[in-house]
């Protein structure tokens, strides 16, 4: 027997399997990009709204005394809530302290990161806005 044919016999379980494995990995890249897809937006909103929760507590501590800091600052976070799509059942806190205003808002999101509902992943915000800078230096 020619070893050339013996050869083409013993790899014989080897063949077809490129198009599978190609398969495979196009669905987990699928899959992948799924998931990017819908958690991207999610945190990016979520980053926004910590970055306008900073922004509101630093102008909080500007505004003029005839406003109440308090106030400005829950209105303009509302505010910001709604512009970055956060749940209506966030818990926010806004309180005055010795010289400053602290903002804590908690929420959380669910995110579906596989298709159809297979997994779905909670997205949890819990952050303590503190204003700093040249405003509360004295």
């Amino acid at each position: 027997m020619n070893p050339m044919t013996t050869e083409k016999l013993d790899r014989h379980s080897e063949r077809g399997s490129a198009g599978t494995k190609f398969v495979i990995i196009l669905l987990a890249l699928v899959l992948i990009a799924h998931a990017g897809f819908n958690y991207i937006p999610v945190a990016y909103s979520a980053e926004n709204f910590k970055q306008e929760m900073q922004t509101a507590v630093v102008n909080g501590m500007a505004v003029p005394s005839t406003v109440k800091p308090v106030d400005n600052v829950r209105i303009r976070i509302e505010r910001a809530a709604a512009d970055n799509d956060i749940p209506k059942d966030m818990v926010l806190e806004v309180k005055m302290n010795t010289q400053t205003v602290v903002a804590h808002a908690v929420y959380s999101k669910k995110v579906n990161m596989l298709p159809f509902g297979m997994y779905v992943y909670e997205y949890k915000f819990d952050y303590t806005a503190i204003p700093s800078g040249y405003l509360l230096k004295s």
